[in-house]
């Protein structure tokens, strides 16, 4: 399995250097350190590439040995070793552009750790290593060398090739001619010599994963020069000590890159990138953590609980089975290499590589967690996506009695300073990709994330606990990419994103985007919709419950001529899949290429995902296809470019027409997400959650069963009691033993918002310190939501 630039990188850093070297105290580091501080430390990053000691009569060891000897063994085969060659690989030609210096290393670095790791057709052959130090010769002299200047993307001269090259020589390193690594070294020097500032553009300081990143570079380059300054200089840039904690790794920020409190993480300024670069930081400051334990630059800078607790509060509530939901990847979604489940197992084994130095208060419980994600998912396994440093240490917990599975996760996050919503509940997730004129609909560039055109206007990934491969098996060269479910599109031909040189991002001119949650269970999201290069304008509105989604749409304008469409579904039923799809209790065709348009449908159920239901009606279309594209359509990268192989997938999709141009159109619908065909019926006939408007200026829905009432006020309204006299996201709950309130302004445009509750109340329970009331028989909740930058305020009420 070929991996992408930055996911190679990453699973480097989620090895096993516990397993090899304990981390805790008494572990004979200090000790050695007396004689020579820099070669256990080596050995060290040595194991955190290849594993350490492992069983190869183990059959997972035994798949992993397996896996990484036929890609090593490939690599070897295929190296040109001739005299007046140009490149080490045809494919990498020529070996002075940055991209193909770049994924040489990589490849050298494969080869190395095929050589120095026990059980491969490649371990210690004199022959395989002497080849690796000619070419490492090689690649100084063609490609990376410090009389050259940058050219091209800087990520290969100051991140791609550095790394690969230094755990190149981490494992050569006692065979290494001091001539040769000196001269390494010095052109590192170069192009790395801290993690505080980009070489390229000296102003521009280092944040988030790059920063991680080059703190690794620089603390393997110190310790190969056996420099304590260099270390120390590395050990220093997670806490940016040169500029005084400004960009530190261990902080919460309030604007541009790094972790939120809220569990937010973003990076490129404004996009929402937990997914990808959140895990990379999480993995190389890690593995930096583990690396320099238990030394003289072992990290003690406290606030270095910011990076544990972002476990919690970023990344678990995120992962679903071990699976990262495709709304925190960005422009990694285009990338054939570097799937879902391939992000998420990277992301567990970054986690558990922190854990091991982490205080027990933490580890314990991600331990837990990370047990209970490889355990349930059948899917797409753990064992089977990571190398041997990892599996090593998953080996371990799984044979640990001590710690038991977490069970999945439930509960509702917003995330208001990504712009992304999570609902979970024990049999399903929901998550919503939102965007603002704060956060990015898309990022692309490289030549990456060609389609992304879509991805940031209200998608809305339904996850199906027994299916956690819908968005990972081929979904993004397969699905129409002007029909992703959740978004309203103007169904106008667009251009492919990002073709040039560099990344760039879209940010769109609306204000609101995000929500409010109640009791940590219950939510509600809005969005206005102002749509790229269109007239078209929308205010739409989620509401996520117990065992459903309320999705609703209203003011939907347009004046170009095109029809506007809004998306209920378009689910990949994989290579083979024909589930049953049944409207108003009568099955329809099962044949590809069906499709209908419904006058009148009042529900609709699809077998193994579950049921949808049209409140106000239809017209409804409906459609049975199969589609057919490559991962090249989406991503033609230099190092992450997808194959032009075609693949093709079923899919089943329900949309709203709602015609050309149209004027004031609306829409309402509810996922069911794991319902029968039965409940969905019923669901329809009861109706217990009831739509109480649906307008450009209050969207609001009602559920008498759990005593909610939540609504998304566009402007100032009122609701059957419930009034605010500006715009904000307000849930109420009312139960016997008392009265919950959730209020927010997601649009981030107000001071003060009241809100007045259509029943009495007595007194204040708890409230936030930024709420006050006013009781009586129409009490009045004030809060002042300036400056809380669409957080949720919350008081509890008798």
């Amino acid at each position: 399995m070929q991996l992408s630039r930055r996911r190679t990188l990453a699973l480097m850093g989620a090895g096993a250097a516990a397993t090899t070297l304990p981390l805790g105290p008494g572990s004979g580091i200090a000790a050695a350190a007396e004689d020579d501080p820099y070669e256990p430390l080596l050995a060290r990053a040595a194991g955190q590439l290849t594993g350490g000691e492992v069983d190869p009569d183990d059959p997972d060891v035994a798949a992993a040995l397996a896996a990484l000897d036929q890609q090593a063994a490939g690599w070897w085969q295929a190296l040109d070793r001739s005299a007046g060659r140009t490149a080490l690989w045809s494919d990498l030609a020529p070996a002075s552009d940055p991209g193909m210096f770049g994924q040489s290393y990589t490849r050298l670095r494969t080869l190395a750790t095929a050589w120095a790791t026990p059980g491969t057709s490649l371990t210690d052959d004199g022959t395989v290593r002497d080849a690796l130090l000619d070419a490492l010769r090689f690649l100084r002299t063609t490609g990376y060398n410090d009389a050259r200047a940058e050219s091209g993307n800087w990520w290969f001269w100051e991140i791609g090739a550095p790394r690969a090259l230094l755990d190149t020589c981490v494992l050569l390193r006692a065979h290494l001619p001091a001539a040769d690594l000196s001269a390494y070294l010095k052109t590192v020097a170069k192009f790395v010599p801290n993690a505080d500032r980009r070489t390229n553009s000296p102003t521009l300081a280092e944040t988030g994963a790059n920063r991680a990143d080059k703190a690794v570079i620089v603390a393997l380059r110190g310790l190969l020069a056996g420099d304590p300054d260099v270390v120390a200089l590395a050990r220093d840039g997670l806490s940016d000590v040169r500029d005084s904690g400004k960009n530190s790794l261990f902080q919460y920020v309030t604007s541009g890159d790094g972790f939120y409190e809220d569990g937010s993480f973003v990076q490129h300024s404004s996009v929402a990138y937990t997914g990808t670069y959140g895990g990379v930081l999480l993995g190389s400051a890690g593995q930096l953590i583990a690396l320099l334990a238990d030394s003289q630059w072992s990290v003690t800078d406290p606030a270095v609980k910011v990076l544990y607790e972002a476990v919690e509060r970023s990344f678990v509530p995120v992962l679903l089975d071990g699976v990262m939901m495709d709304a925190l990847r960005g422009r990694a979604v285009s990338r054939e290499r570097a799937r879902d489940h391939t992000d998420g197992a990277a992301t567990a084994s970054f986690v558990l590589q922190l854990a091991d130095g982490a205080p027990q208060s933490y580890a314990a419980g991600w331990r837990s967690t990370v047990k209970g994600w490889i355990l349930r998912n059948k899917d797409t396994p753990y064992l089977r996506l990571v190398g041997l440093p990892a599996l090593t240490r998953a080996k371990a917990l799984l044979a640990d009695t001590a710690v038991r599975p977490a069970e999945r996760l439930t509960g509702h996050y917003a995330f208001a300073d990504m712009d992304r919503v999570v609902h979970r509940r024990p049999g399903w997730s929901c998550a919503l990709s939102l965007s603002s004129k704060r956060i990015a609909a898309y990022e692309a560039g490289n030549g990456e994330n060609l389609h992304g055109w879509y991805t940031g206007d209200g998608m809305t990934y339904l996850y199906d606990g027994d299916d956690l491969d819908a968005f990972g098996d081929d979904f993004w060269p397969t699905v129409n990419p002007y029909r992703l479910p959740g978004t309203t599109v103007d169904t106008r031909e667009r251009a492919d994103l990002g073709t040039g040189a560099g990344t760039g991002t879209f940010r769109p001119k609306n204000a609101v985007a995000g929500g409010a949650v109640l009791d940590s269970r219950y939510g509600a999201a809005a969005m206005e919709l102002i749509a790229d290069g269109s007239t078209l304008r929308a205010k739409k509105a989620w509401f996520l419950l117990d065992n459903a989604v309320v999705a609703l749409g209203a003011g939907i304008t347009a004046s170009d001529g095109r029809t506007i469409e809004t998306v209920v579904e378009n689910r990949n039923l994989h290579a083979d899949g024909a589930p049953r799809l049944t409207v108003d209790d009568r099955p329809q065709p099962g044949e590809q290429g069906w499709s209908a348009r419904l006058t009148d449908a009042h529900w609709a159920h699809l077998e193994g995902t579950g049921g949808y239901v049209f409140p106000a009606g239809g017209p409804l279309r409906v459609l049975r296809e199969e589609r057919t594209g490559t991962w090249r359509s989406l991503n033609t990268g230099a190092d992450t470019g997808g194959s032009t192989t075609p693949v093709t997938r079923r899919y089943a999709t329900l949309w709203f027409d709602h015609g050309p141009s149209p004027e004031s159109a609306s829409y309402a619908y509810v996922l069911l997400p794991g319902a029968t065909a039965a409940a969905t019926a019923a669901w329809s006939r009861s109706t217990p959650v009831r739509v109480l408007t649906n307008t450009a200026t209050v969207q609001a829905v009602e559920s008498p069963r759990l005593g909610l009432r939540a609504a998304h006020f566009w402007a100032a309204g009122s609701v059957e009691g419930l009034r605010a006299d500006g715009p904000g996201t307000v849930l109420v709950r009312r139960r016997d033993d008392g009265i919950s309130v959730a209020v927010s302004d997601p649009g981030r445009t107000g001071t003060t918002l009241s809100v007045e509750l259509p029943f009495p109340v007595r007194r204040v329970v708890r409230a936030d310190d930024t709420v006050s009331v006013t009781p009586g028989r129409r009490p009045v909740v004030t809060v002042r939501v300036a400056g809380s930058r669409g957080h949720t305020h919350t008081v509890d009420l008798v």
